[in-house]
């Protein structure tokens, strides 16, 4: 396509006819850094239309739901933003089988919402829930404290459907939990970054709400004695979850500047009722507990947090054991998934190079304890050559190529929002 074709004037008259001129419009605020054009379409037919357009002429498109994702990952604006705000039904939802099917637009806050009456929630719980569309929570591979009770997206979802290569409409997996079929698509789907194919629909099993939710705080004067106390916690007692706050985490999340341990649990009011005692046998008289609406007040206060002065955001992962380790190396601001081996890292590094050495220092270190590193949010004048990604081996940085080139030949999906540029 030539470059002229390219500006936004000449692609919306390339996609009004699929969409309609109305459901065209400019981007705004997050959306700038995702895409040049914004382009809603009311249906995966649409989308496959709108695929096969872009591949003609190798126009390049990127799936946005809110924008927030894409606009940590995106070093220049994709031609089109796929808007999925008109594809945000619950197509159905099955209370007795636990299980619920939705658009790709629809939000997290819209589906617990529905299923609030029965008693049910997606225990997936990334930052503003309201703002999280599925399609986004599952390409992004989005998560919450709850990962260590309740596994992340992968782990909950059971269909998917995406627009791929030619526009065709692929299923994976079902709509019954016992339907295995399409099991490994649905994990190639989960973190691919809209760089495979455009979610349009999935489908998920749904869990019981807890009838009570406690949350559990104590202060420690060290780290190393946080994480040991989370330890031993978390072989005591069945915890939802379980977090180590440094001391300006801490004082954010409105605890006292020190070392905190957090540890969430609950269940039925004889199990809360145990745990209540039990957790101060464990840690000590000084454990305050906290229930009712304090307790679900902290958890979205924990569930949302952002550490707004940091002008990087990094998400470590490593086994759990190594974790200490490699946050000892960093000091400063983080929150440790301590149970499940994860920690945000929050850095306040002005100048780009200090930044690239820091993010490779670390990378460095995660990969001795078999982990990773991964850029998750970065302001806009330090993004320059960061790489987001942590690159893997080269056996695996091959794999990963040729399934790019299996299921993008084109190169039209996200292009460059991957491992390695993918």
């Amino acid at each position: 396509m030539p470059p002229a074709l390219h500006d936004p004037a000449n692609l919306a008259r390339a996609f009004a006819p699929i969409v309609g001129e109305a459901n065209l419009r400019p981007p705004s605020g997050a959306e700038l850094r995702c895409a040049k054009l914004m382009v809603a379409p009311s249906s995966a037919d649409e989308i496959a239309e709108v695929v096969r357009g872009c591949e003609s002429d190798r126009i390049t498109l990127a799936p946005i739901g809110a924008g927030r994702t894409l606009a940590e990952i995106r070093s220049a604006p994709a031609d089109i933003g796929i808007s999925l705000a008109r594809m945000n039904r619950i197509v159905a939802y099955e209370p007795d089988d636990m299980t619920i099917v939705a658009e790709a637009g629809a939000t997290l806050a819209e589906l617990d919402a529905a299923m609030a009456a029965h008693g049910q929630w997606l225990p997936i719980d990334p930052p503003r829930p309201e703002l999280t569309a599925m399609g986004a929570m599952v390409a992004g591979a989005r998560f919450g404290p709850s990962r260590l009770s309740e596994g992340t997206a992968r782990d909950l979802l059971i269909g998917v459907r995406f627009a791929g290569h030619g526009g065709r409409l692929v299923h994976g997996g079902g709509r019954v939990v016992k339907n295995v079929a399409g099991y490994d698509l649905m994990k190639v789907m989960t973190g691919s970054f809209g760089t495979l194919g455009i979610i349009t629909e999935t489908t998920f099993r749904v869990r019981p709400r807890a009838a009570r939710r406690l949350v559990a705080t104590m202060r420690f004067s060290d780290a190393a004695s946080s994480f040991r106390a989370a330890r031993t916690l978390h072989d005591a007692v069945p915890l939802t979850h379980l977090e180590v706050a440094s001391p300006p985490v801490a004082a954010a999340l409105g605890l006292a500047e020190e070392f905190t341990l957090i540890a969430g649990c609950g269940g039925s009011p004889v199990e809360a009722d145990y745990l209540r005692a039990r957790i101060p046998e464990i840690l000590g008289a000084n454990c305050a507990i906290a229930g009712g609406a304090e307790a679900d007040a902290f958890h979205h206060r924990l569930r949302d947090f952002d550490f707004a002065a940091s002008s990087a955001e990094l998400l470590a992962a490593t086994a759990p054991a190594e974790l200490p380790a490699l946050l000892a190396e960093v000091g400063g601001a983080w929150l440790a998934f301590a149970g499940s081996g994860v920690a945000r890292i929050f850095l306040n590094l002005r100048a780009a190079g200090g930044l690239d050495r820091m993010v490779g220092a670390l990378r460095t270190r995660a990969r001795d304890a078999r982990g990773h590193v991964r850029v998750s949010r970065i302001i806009p004048e330090l993004r320059g050559g960061i790489e987001i990604f942590d690159r893997p081996a080269a056996p695996a940085m091959n794999l990963m190529r040729r399934m790019k080139t299996a299921f993008d030949p084109s190169g039209v999906f996200n292009p460059g929002c991957f491992v390695g540029g993918l």
